[in-house]
């Protein structure tokens, strides 16, 4: 997603922008300039890496003013109540691990050049 000024262009990757906090931010950034979407799985490291190589081609080179790791998951059990630590089966949390925690990670590292052309920030929500 882009934000236009007089004078330059400024890019932030945001996840999570389906609800909640990264929906609002999208509507208000939008409001400001074009936007893009891209659609990543982030619970697919492959998929991720993916992403990464599209940004990048998008980026054309480009400097990278933002990073908003917004995404999380926090399933829930089939009767809405919370998980636990000891009935959940190991491939939820390996799911819940792998977009709350390493997706962020590996977002940032592969966009480590295009954020620091532009000194931009990295941002984690949680």
């Amino acid at each position: 997603m882009n934000e236009t000024s007089a004078n330059s262009r400024r890019t932030l990757v945001l996840t999570g922008a389906s609800r909640g906090i990264g929906h609002a931010t999208v509507k208000r950034f939008s409001s400001a300039g074009p936007e893009d979407h891209l659609q990543v799985d982030l619970a697919d490291p492959a998929d991720i890496e993916a992403g990464i190589a599209e940004l990048k081609n998008r980026l054309g080179g480009g400097p990278l003013h933002a990073l908003v790791n917004n995404a999380g998951i926090s399933p829930k059990a089939g009767d809405g109540s919370r998980l636990s630590s000891l009935t959940t089966d190991m491939d939820t949390w390996r799911q819940v691990t792998q977009v709350n925690f390493y997706a962020p990670i590996i977002l940032a590292r592969g966009l480590l050049d295009e954020l620091r052309l532009a000194k931009g920030s990295v941002v984690n929500v949680t």
